[in-house]
């Protein structure tokens, strides 16, 4: 596969809510992208019951990332290949916290390629102090009262207490 110039990386995820841990692989993913696409997925591969909704979270995420342009933040829905392809992106991040993530992740990735050849997925590890952090784990504890503050950025902690308060 060439090069194409700029890399642009896609980030997909349901991001309900975007986790320190999801931070990491943004700044990280930037490493060997000139730009990421936070992608929010409008439909869940995995079935999941929302807390926030798409806008939400698109909303959410933009401001972690306000004033960094090289993150686009944007939902979609359908085959992401053909989002990808859309972005004039080559390049999927996907991050593995352990290696029961990796079954699925491996099937997405070839999943992928199979659609559409022009598309690489790379898989990035966390940092250790967010390997086990998970959004379902944070909406979890937080809707228990648990403190996640050291889990999620000041904006989406405040958007979880709003949410958790009605």
């Amino acid at each position: 596969m060439s090069r194409p110039s700029p890399i642009v990386a896609l980030y997909p995820g349901s991001f309900d809510p975007i986790t320190r841990g999801h931070e990491d692989i943004v700044r990280r993913g930037l490493r060997v992208a000139d730009r990421l696409v936070v992608a929010v997925a409008r439909v869940a591969t995995q079935s999941k019951k929302a807390l926030f909704t798409v806008d939400e979270r698109v909303a959410l995420i933009q401001d972690v990332f306000r004033g960094d342009d090289r993150i686009e933040v944007m939902a979609f829905e359908g085959l992401l290949v053909d989002f990808a392809r859309a972005r004039g992106a080559h390049l999927v991040i996907r991050g593995l916290r352990a290696v029961s993530d990796f079954e699925y992740e491996l099937q997405m990735a070839q999943m992928n390629q199979e659609l559409w050849p022009g598309i690489e997925t790379i898989f990035l590890v966390p940092e250790v102090q967010n390997s086990f952090i998970s959004s379902s784990l944070v909406r979890e504890v937080a809707a228990l009262g648990g403190d996640v503050s050291s889990f999620v950025s000041p904006s989406v902690l405040e958007g979880l207490h709003l949410k958790l308060e009605r």
